[in-house]
Parts: C-alpha cells; structure tokens; sequence
C-alpha cells in the first residue's frame, strides 16, 4: 500500500470508523466514444497548473487540521457532476475508517484559495463496505454547504464517466503527493490488467495520490487513482478501478439520496 503516509494511517486508526456507507457514482455516457490525446509529451509528472480544470482537485485533511494545513493532507479527490451540485469522488480507502474530514479544492502551499469543506456522508459499493474488495475501491462523499453555497457552485465540476474504453486515449492524473504541498499531473495511455482494473505509466505519484481523477481529453472522470494494492505498490505506476455498472448504479443512488 504505497498510496498513504505512515502519519496518514496512524490518523485513520485513532479516529472512529465511519457508520454505513453505500452509495456512489454516475453515468455520463456509457459508449466508448474516444477522447481527445490529452497534451504531450506523454509519461512525464510535473507541478500542476492552477486551472478551471485542476482547482476541481483537492486534497483530503483531517478536521481536526483546519486551523493548519500545511503538510496534513493524505489522499486526494475531485468534485464531480451531481443534481445536488456537492459530490466529491476518491478512493473508498481513504475514507473507510476516517473520522471528520475536509476537503480543499486548489489546495496550495497550505492555502485554501476556495474554502474548506466539511465533508458529510459518505458513499462506497458494497463489495468495499463487505471486504474492502479492490475492484470496489472508489467513494463519492457529500460536502456540506459553506457560507450557503454548494461546492459545485464555486469551483465547478467534472462528470463523471462510466463505460469509457480504457486506452482508447490518454487521461490526465492529478493529485497531490503527501511530501509536497502542491499538485502535480502527468498524461499517458491507460492500459487493462484483467476485466476490472486499469494502470498507467506515471512517475513520481506515491503516498497521497489516492483518491486523483484520470481525466479524459473532455475532462471527464474514467478512473480514480486506487485498486490494485490500493493504487500500487510502487510511485510510477499507478491503477484504478474500471468504471463499469457498478459504478454508475452507485451513483445514481449517491445523486438520489436526501
């Protein structure tokens, strides 16, 4: 498991577990339609620039760090699409058995230039909630409002895209490494290991890039950063679950709940 500091795990088990969770993800579009190559060169990691696109992206703190940030974020997490415009997407590891939480869209050098979010409930398939099966490892939360908006309202938001043909086109990963504060990205082709997972070629994503959204060219999210070994076993290869029907079932149940 390379994808969460040792201070990142000591925090999840002196914290309460988090009761039920069971709810997730949405279809865009079920068809394999091709996206666009995304920028080259291809296989290379470096700073993310802050973008419409890239302030989407966040990283994952304990509430307890909201009156200092810097150097407490452990996994990452993206907004996504939803009628009730306040969903995040993550890996379902970094948030099973986590206590309070807070999200930070744009996060930067311990700034919150887009506020700090409470995150509310929590949604994870089944097969993570019964045995934290890797082929189910992905989450949606719900962010509280701040100030009386809702996330999606500040910063935007990405769909969130289930059937798409994995290494049909390059995707983009960002997220933020837990030794930096902050995010880097790099673009590569995807490729299958077996029915229900996807890997890529990008160097220098370890401990705190669970949970980073593999966009397609249209800025669509086919994968989050987890699975395999909850993301890898090494910092320049990263996987993810194959978003299928079960992850578009989930979010229609996550999308519908009150």
């Amino acid at each position: 498991m390379k994808r969460i500091s040792r201070t990142a795990r000591a925090w999840f088990t002196s914290r309460p577990a988090l009761l039920g969770a069971v709810v997730l993800l949405a279809l865009t579009s079920a068809s394999a339609a091709a996206a666009d190559d995304g920028p080259e060169p291809l296989g290379v990691t470096a700073e993310a620039a802050m973008t419409a696109r890239t302030v989407r992206v966040g990283a994952l703190f304990g509430a307890d760090r909201i009156g200092g940030l810097a150097g407490g974020h452990f996994c990452t997490a993206s907004v996504v699409h939803s009628p009730q415009r306040d969903l995040i997407v993550t890996a379902a590891h970094c948030v099973d058995g986590a206590g309070g939480l807070v999200f930070v869209p744009g996060y930067r050098d311990g700034k919150a230039p887009y506020g700090v979010w409470r995150v509310g409930r929590t949604f994870v398939p089944d097969g993570w909630a019964e045995g934290q099966d890797e082929d189910s490892d992905v989450a949606l939360a719900r962010l509280d409002p701040l100030d009386g908006r809702e996330i999606e309202d500040v910063v935007g938001a990405n769909r969130l895209r289930a059937g798409a043909a994995t290494g049909a086109a390059a995707v983009t990963l960002t997220g933020y490494p837990d030794s930096r504060e902050t995010p880097v990205s790099c673009t590569n082709r995807p490729d299958l290991r077996g029915r229900t997972q996807q890997r890529i070629d990008c160097p220098d994503f370890p401990g705190g890039t669970s949970g980073s959204p593999w966009t397609d060219g249209g800025g669509r999210v086919v994968g989050v950063l987890g699975g395999y070994e909850k993301g890898g076993s090494t910092s320049d290869v990263s996987y993810s679950v194959v978003l299928r029907g079960q992850a578009a079932e989930l979010y229609r149940r996550a999308a519908a709940a009150p």
